[in-house]
């Protein structure tokens, strides 16, 4: 599975080895030795590898019960506040809503404020925003934070001061293309996608210089007509294909190999880019729907897996790449995982691209199995729909067994933390035209509530003996991130607004707090002068129930828009 794309213009012992690994010649070295940091939280991840574990424990399941609130910020700007902030030395720097509206540097301890920037935001960026105005972070490297904006930009600050240093355009945000999501700097580059998968774009990663913000190189994630993979599209379709890197990336400085996964195919009618049935054959869809790992050199595509080839159901293939070493049959084995959004939860071998093994870690009847020979699913054909075959009970929804919100892994008790979803839908299509900056579907789906009565679950995960540990039942979807630690614990939020602290090895909740409006965000935790704090950013979503129906109505419902930080620790 090596087919090429375009490329243009030119326990705490995971930690301690994906930090080994991460050198000056490879990785960006100001990063590298913010991440090795134990007290700080450097990358919204925390690490390259994304596994938003630290091995901080002076918070324990011991003493979780004890947690209170040292500040909280008010963030000035309401609707999907969905930051994970980042924590350098004593500062922690925390991005809002609305294109970012602001970006806020402050004293990670007391919450005092130390700068404050404000980009010039069009007004019109919300038409634009498929799935809300949101913004999940800001990158850091060389005494620099970088920020991706609602209006297609990609900005530089001076960490010390705010002061904006550079802004390079990254794509016309008026084709309906949106950064919500921090980009991955390595080494003098700082890589980002885009959004705009239901609007028909073309997805692409680019690499900027991270001194002055010039362009070093551009790779389609999906091949325009005869180039490799063409042959994957029916006619020129490609060109309005979709498979937007809108998500975070990974990367591993063993192999010097960065970690990206790409959004639905354009338009949701399969019948206009593919056969409109499971026949596909060749007609895949590349590099939708895929996990891709990229020299970040040049941008060439080394590799790809496509979790749903002919994807017919919105089952994004962006969900973050996360890496780790996992001992499987014997031996100690380098991987990547991802809870994919059609519900399967997959481990590959991170340097070769072998899938090792794809099990269901949500209820998902659109497939029997997925084939890890073959690599393709064993679809259900009365739950593929398609131009005069519509499809009813379809599981998971289009918002997928997992969406953006981040799970976790603790090398501890091996487990992976997923906030999951369990809602279905029908879907039938209808005939769609492209129109620039216009959704780009082709689709009805009405949603279902999923089988059992529950509507969401926190999932602790084997990633090796592919089942779920314990779970925590929610009755709504969408909720919040996660967040583990070497003290024993995972943290995580829901739509109602409880934050809480619960027992990692065996799901027991030790700690709750109501915040006042709904969590999508993930936690962190850093310390500062030998005291450990986890902060949060709340502020419930707003576009994405309006797809829900009934559903998105309850999750409305639950509490109201908000948008606030709010940093605890045990007093």
């Amino acid at each position: 599975m090596k087919l090429r794309s375009g490329t243009f213009f030119a326990g705490a012992s995971l930690v301690a080895m994906l930090i080994a690994s991460i050198g000056a010649s490879r990785a960006n070295d100001s990063v590298a030795k913010a991440a090795s940091d134990p007290n700080g939280w450097a990358i919204a991840g925390h690490d390259y590898g994304n596994t938003r574990f630290s091995p901080l424990k002076q918070i324990n399941s011991e003493n979780a019960g004890k947690l209170q609130l040292v500040y909280s910020m008010s963030l000035a700007s309401l609707r999907s506040n969905e930051s994970s902030p980042i924590v350098i030395g004593k500062t922690l720097y925390v991005s809002t809503s609305w294109g970012p509206k602001y970006v806020y540097a402050i004293d990670a301890a007391t919450g005092a404020r130390k700068w404050t920037w404000q980009p010039d935001i069009p007004d019109d960026v919300l038409q634009y925003a498929c799935c809300d105005v949101n913004n999940r972070g800001v990158s850091y490297a060389d005494g620099k934070i970088f920020v991706g904006r609602l209006d297609g930009k990609l900005t530089a600050l001076d960490a010390e001061t705010g002061k904006e240093l550079w802004t390079s355009t990254v794509v016309d945000y008026k084709q309906g293309s949106v950064i919500t999501s921090p980009p991955l700097v390595v080494r003098d580059k700082v890589i980002t996608g885009f959004g705009g998968g239901e609007y028909g774009v073309r997805g692409s990663l680019q690499a900027f210089d991270l001194k002055n913000g010039k362009l070093l190189w551009q790779t389609y994630t999906v091949p325009a007509p005869g180039e490799p993979g063409s042959d994957t599209w029916k006619g020129d379709t490609g060109l309005h294909g979709g498979g937007a890197a809108w998500l975070v990336g990974s990367y591993d400085a063993k192999s010097d190999t960065v970690y990206w996964g790409t959004s639905n195919p354009g338009p949701w009618n399969t019948g206009v880019r593919s056969t409109g049935d499971g026949n596909f054959g060749k007609l895949t869809n590349l590099y939708t729907a895929s996990t891709l790992a990229i020299d970040p050199n040049t941008g060439k595509i080394k590799w790809h897996i496509q979790g749903t080839p002919a994807d017919a159901w919105d089952y994004d293939g962006v969900n973050e790449l996360l890496l780790a070493d996992l001992k499987i049959k014997g031996a100690e084995t380098p991987v990547l995982m991802k809870a994919d959004r059609n519900g399967f939860f997959f481990v590959a071998n991170r340097e070769t691209g072998k899938v090792i093994s794809a099990e269901k870690y949500v209820f998902a009847n659109w497939a029997k199995k997925w084939d890890i020979n073959t690599m393709r699913a064993e679809e259900d054909p009365d739950k593929r729909p398609g131009p005069g075959h519509p499809a009813k009970d379809i599981c998971p929804n289009l918002i997928g067994g997992k969406n953006w919100q981040p799970m976790s892994y603790n090398p501890g008790t091996g487990l992976v933390y997923i906030p999951t979803n369990n809602v279905c839908m029908d879907w039938s299509v209808s005939d769609v035209n492209y129109k620039r900056g216009v959704f780009y579907l082709g689709a009805e789906f009405p949603t279902k509530g999923g089988p059992g009565g529950f509507l969401g679950e926190l999932v602790a995960w084997d990633p090796v003996a592919n089942k779920k540990v314990w779970g925590i039942k929610e009755d709504l979807p969408f909720n919040g991130g996660t967040l583990t630690t070497a003290g024993n614990l995972v943290f995580s939020g829901n739509l109602h607004g409880d934050f809480r602290a619960i027992d990692a090895k065996n799901g027991k909740v030790l700690w709750s707090k109501n915040l006042g409006s709904g969590i999508g965000a993930g936690p962190v935790t850093y310390s500062v002068d030998g005291k450990q704090y986890v902060a949060i950013v709340v502020g419930r979503t707003a576009s994405i129930p309006a797809f829900l129906g009934d559903i998105g109505k309850k999750m409305t419902a639950a509490a109201p828009e908000g948008g606030s930080l709010f940093v605890f620790a045990v007093q």
